[in-house]
């Protein structure tokens, strides 16, 4: 009863995700337009073209969470027939195009800062101007750590890089008030040149939130800490004696499907292994938000202490050489002379084959006459 009611409790937290992301947004939303349409008045008013291309980012920003307000609405669409996955990833395409957008606008103001530097316009400020953008900066510093501190609460990377350009779009109000300061002050007219500087520091942003991204939608290694809590919880089991070869996929921010081997004695019975399978998979829904869409059984033998001690001498031959990281699902047939299991092998291996070759070779040494059955396994969160 208690996993139903987390698992209850799972879904209202998904839609009260879509709500905040959605509430977030729209706050976006609002204060850009204002800050957009200040700063457009303002920088055609001073001549000010550092000014005028903050307005336009502005503008950009609020684009940035109408698309966040949208890919997070396809996002939630229900798993169909032609994508029973559902459409989780979705927010990770519209994160990208936010990404694009940023890219372009860094692009874009390069382009203008250039122009500036070629044929430079002699800029007019007044002391309204400059209090209105320095309420703008203080207004994007702290809109910028708002949305990205709940884009990192609620694990949604469009916020995150909506955060992180408005925290980019407050950095460059603040040089156009350097700017300023130093032309009221010397005379010396720096807008182009610090536009052009900002912009190469929004394109390498850009370029980075991309890279991100596309990392994200390419599929990366299991989120290690997820895989270890998981872990955690199928072991807390009884009769559980291990778990491995945990595969993670994901479909979303917090959208999780996977599969898992677990061993366990040779004793149990059907009957048994069916309910433990149900009430594991149960578990680690409710606690970490996971499907295991497979539950994959390793049987251990605990009778006889024959096998038991040959297990042990197999394991020793294994851990001595390098780069295995693991050895499990051992099982020894004594009649039929046969015995079977998996071993994970490191990716810091120069060749995985050739490591899992010299372990055949040094179990056949010791094991004369035994057939066997050894499979290489990937551990999928490895540090």
């Amino acid at each position: 009863m208690k996993d139903i009611l987390e698992i209850q409790a799972a879904g209202e937290a998904d839609a009260s995700r879509e709500r905040t992301i959605v509430r977030t947004s729209i706050i976006g939303i609002i204060a850009n337009v204002f800050l957009a349409g200040f700063k457009a008045v303002i920088g055609l008013m001073t001549n000010s073209i550092a000014i005028v291309l903050d307005a336009v980012n502005n503008i950009s920003d609020a684009g940035s969470s109408l698309i966040t307000i949208v890919g997070t609405k396809l996002a939630g669409k229900e798993p169909d027939k032609k994508h029973p996955f559902g459409y989780g990833r979705i927010e990770y395409l519209s994160a990208m195009i936010i990404s694009v957008i940023v890219l372009y606008a860094g692009i874009t103001s390069l382009v203008e800062s250039v122009k500036q530097i070629l044929h430079p316009e002699t800029p007019e400020y007044t002391t309204v101007s400059l209090i209105i953008v320095a309420v703008a900066v203080v207004v994007k510093i702290l809109l910028g750590r708002y949305v990205k501190g709940v884009g990192v609460k609620v694990h949604s990377d469009s916020l995150v890089n909506s955060g992180e350009d408005a925290t980019l779009d407050s950095i460059i109000s603040a040089s156009t008030l350097v700017a300023a300061c130093i032309f009221l002050l010397f005379g010396v007219s720096l807008e182009a040149w610090l536009g052009a500087i900002i912009s190469l520091v929004i394109i390498k942003s850009g370029l980075e939130m991309l890279r991100d991204t596309i990392s994200q939608i390419l599929g990366e290694r299991n989120d290690v800490e997820l895989a270890k809590a998981i872990k955690e919880t199928v072991l807390a089991f009884p009769d559980v004696n291990g778990a491995y070869d945990l595969v993670l996929n994901n479909y979303g921010p917090d959208t999780w499907n996977g599969s898992v081997h677990i061993e366990v004695p040779d004793t149990y019975s059907a009957s048994q292994l069916d309910q433990l399978i149900r009430n594991i998979q149960m578990k680690v829904y409710a606690e970490h938000r996971v499907i295991l869409t497979a539950i994959g059984v390793y049987s251990v033998n605990t009778t006889d202490p024959e096998v038991i001690e040959t297990q042990r001498k197999v394991l020793e031959i294994v851990r001595s050489v390098p780069h295995v990281l693991q050895m499990h699902g051992f099982y020894l047939l004594k009649e039929e002379k046969a015995m079977r299991f998996d071993i994970v092998v490191s990716f810091d291996a120069k060749d995985r084959r050739a490591v899992y070759e010299q372990v055949v070779a040094e179990v056949r040494k010791a094991f004369p006459g035994y057939a066997l059955q050894v499979a290489m396994d990937t551990d999928f969160a490895e540090e």
